[in-house]
């Protein structure tokens, strides 16, 4: 079993040789391949990752294509039967590739398989998520009532924020800042490849949901960590102009999933109405405290 790491820059040489560097120091149950793809840096020298690291394979983007297409295009130099989506920003700190490989292979009916990460001060990121409902949308507007039940029904019911990701469990789909699955469940997708139709944001969402499609479950695994570093933006204008572009998102892949019907238009009001009031209230408890919600 060789399992090809597939990570993928942009301008962030110095986060992805942390990353590449703690690749090199904590894997050691399996046999790997790094696989390193520039996308067209501007502000870096691509060949200076082989300077730092001979043993990769680097591949020069002419252009940014963005995250899928630049996992693609690692994804088709890559030589290992088992393939991991490692996001540049992410740190290992144990063999958890190792881990998460020898889970897999004991999982034929898993498509995706995502580990607990964690911020580098060492905060929960959500990464065992569902589907998106209507159900599960009203549900978490009565959220009252769901600490009416007890935690593991709770966890399994909603996930992503209700689940405190201390167990392994099976999931709809995973985060895919630490991504792993099969060359072979890849081979069952169209083209042989993940879908491009996202530049960015999204796409772990559809991948897990088209690996469902055929038939695949996605996994989440709580017994390994890594360190996500997600430099997400903290200030709130630009919070809001990332919530604009992850509601968009979510409407085209319930399109994707349902068309666009009377559940859709039903879906899209509540979802939109939810999201906008929480960024409203995280701006008044940032003017009342100076407290950013997280």
């Amino acid at each position: 079993m060789l399992v090809s790491v597939i990570i993928v820059n942009y301008n962030t040489f110095q986060i992805t040789c942390d990353c590449i560097e703690s690749t090199i120091k904590h894997t050691h149950g399996v046999p790997y391949e790094i696989v390193l793809v520039d996308n067209a840096s501007p502000k870096d020298n691509a060949d200076d990752f082989l300077v730092r690291f001979p043993g990769i394979t680097l591949i020069k983007s002419k252009e940014n294509g963005g995250f899928a297409k630049g996992n693609n295009q690692g994804i088709a130099a890559a030589k290992g039967d088992v393939l991991l989506l490692l996001n540049s920003d992410t740190i290992l700190t144990e063999d958890s590739i190792s881990i998460a490989a020898n889970e897999l292979k004991k999982r034929p009916d898993v498509g995706a398989l995502g580990v607990r990460l964690i911020y580098p001060d060492g905060g929960l990121q959500h990464t065992a998520r569902l589907f998106r409902s209507i159900g599960n949308e009203i549900l978490d507007l009565l959220r009252v009532f769901l600490l009416l039940l007890p935690y593991r029904k709770r966890a399994e019911l909603m996930m992503n924020r209700y689940f405190k990701c201390d167990f392994n469990t099976y999931c709809d789909w995973v985060i895919g800042a630490f991504m792993m699955f099969n060359k072979t469940t890849l081979d069952l997708m169209p083209e042989k490849k993940l879908d491009e139709r996202f530049f960015m944001y999204g796409e772990d969402q559809l991948w897990c949901y088209q690996f469902f499609e055929k038939g695949f479950r996605s996994y989440y695994m709580a017994n390994t960590t890594v360190i996500h570093i997600n430099n997400a933006s903290t200030e709130l204008s630009k919070q809001l102009r990332l919530l604009k572009i992850f509601l968009d998102l979510e409407l085209k892949i319930m399109d994707y999933r349902m068309g666009k019907n009377i559940y859709y238009y039903v879906f899209a009001a509540i979802l939109t109405l939810k999201e906008m009031a929480r960024y409203y209230i995280k701006v008044a408890v940032f003017k009342l405290s100076g407290h950013k919600m997280r």
